[in-house]
């Protein structure tokens, strides 16, 4: 145990080496390479305007998104009914979209646990 805690130490060593060496280089063209996304004058009272304007930008747009919502689950609907002309290939996409979906789920949840498949560790 006590060998792993050097080598992790020494690990964690040689990376802040790394970044103090390097570090301002990196951010320097960062900042260069995205220079058009940057606000002028770079304040916090600028960083709050940008921060209200994205919220309420987002609240602005909920109407919009719900009838996208609504108009979707009315093409849900209308399949549903429909489901004696659904063709076997719409059908078998939908059955892998939903096998996607079950497998994300299942990789959310052994992330969760820390990685094991059996249970919580307790």
């Amino acid at each position: 145990m006590a060998s792993k805690l050097l080598q992790l130490q020494s690990k964690a060593c040689q990376a802040s080496q790394f970044v103090a060496k390097h570090g301002s280089s990196y951010y320097r063209q960062l900042l260069e390479q995205n220079k058009q996304h940057i606000q002028e004058p770079p304040t916090v009272e600028k960083c709050n305007l940008l921060a209200k304007q994205l919220f309420y930008t987002r609240l602005a747009s909920i109407p919009g998104r719900t009838e996208s919502f609504w108009k979707e689950l009315d093409y849900a609907k209308n399949l549903w009914k429909n489901r004696k002309e659904l063709k076997v290939e719409d059908a078998g996409i939908a059955a892998l979209f939903g096998l996607e979906c079950f497998a994300w789920f299942c990789a959310g949840e052994i992330v969760g646990r820390g990685f094991t498949f059996t249970g919580y560790y307790v």
